[in-house]
C-alpha cells in the first residue's frame, strides 16, 4: 500500500481543508493508496505537467501527484479546482 505525502505545508493545509469539508475524501484517498493509477479517475498528465498524475477527489476538486513506485509513495503537489493545472 502506498503512503501519501504533501510537497509542502501549503498543500498540506489545502488538503486538510478539503478533507474537513468533504467526508467522502478520506475514503477516496484510501482507495488511491491501493492503486494510484486506476482509482478516482487517475490519469497521467501531458504538456508541462508530463510525468505527473491527477485524480478527482470530488466533482470539482483535483489532486496532482507524483508516484514513487520504489518507495510506494504518492507525493501530492497540489489540490484544488481545475485551475491547479495552469
Amino acid at each position: 500500500m502506498y503512503r501519501i505525502f504533501t510537497s509542502n505545508n501549503k498543500v498540506k493545509k489545502k488538503l486538510s481543508r478539503y478533507i474537513a469539508e468533504r467526508k467522502d475524501i478520506p475514503s477516496k484517498l484510501d482507495r488511491l493508496k491501493t492503486n494510484p493509477r486506476n482509482e478516482c479517475g487517475a490519469h497521467p498528465l501531458r504538456g508541462k505537467l508530463k510525468g505527473k498524475w491527477a485524480c478527482w477527489l470530488s466533482s470539482n476538486i483535483r489532486m496532482i501527484y507524483i508516484i514513487d513506485d520504489k518507495n510506494q509513495i504518492i507525493f501530492t503537489e497540489d489540490v484544488g479546482t481545475h485551475k491547479i493545472y495552469q
